[in-house]
């Protein structure tokens, strides 16, 4: 049914097109907007000819048939290549709100509700140093 109605899709498109080409211009396109009467500017009244008919009946035709192909389903293979893309994306673990301090809680830290304490900032030296480093030296004065 899906490619039957594309296949009508394409078709009156092409049909469209033709349509619309075959058609006789206005004739004054941009070059009339410089101090033109409306009349000339916006094309005036012109008899509705078999050409403007089949403009409207294929754009109609057109629309209609483009609304009903997205409402159709594409067939029993997109359902099924869906299903092999759902049983091979892991599943992610649910995630838990951040707390208003901004870093992720771990789940192997206890929730009790205490703020963990700051982490030393780069910028600033420790006071005791790790056990392999030498003493750091006293400023000469």
């Amino acid at each position: 049914m899906f490619a039957f109605l594309l296949t009508l899709l394409i078709l009156d498109a092409l049909l469209l097109s033709v349509v619309v080409l075959l058609q006789a211009g206005q004739g004054g396109g941009l070059a009339s907007l410089g101090g033109a009467t409306t009349d000339t500017v916006l094309g005036g009244r012109q008899a509705v000819t078999l050409l403007t008919k089949a403009t409207w009946w294929c754009g109609g035709i057109f629309l209609v048939l483009a609304l009903v192909l997205s409402l159709v389903p594409r067939g029993g293979d997109s359902n099924a290549l869906q299903e092999r893309l759902r049983s091979a994306t892991p599943a992610s673990a649910p995630s838990a709100p951040l707390p208003l301090g901004g870093s992720p809680v771990s789940p192997t830290a206890p929730a009790t509700g205490a703020a963990p304490a700051p982490a030393p900032s780069p910028t600033t030296p420790s006071k005791t140093p790790s056990p392999g480093a030498p003493a750091p030296s006293q400023p000469k004065k």
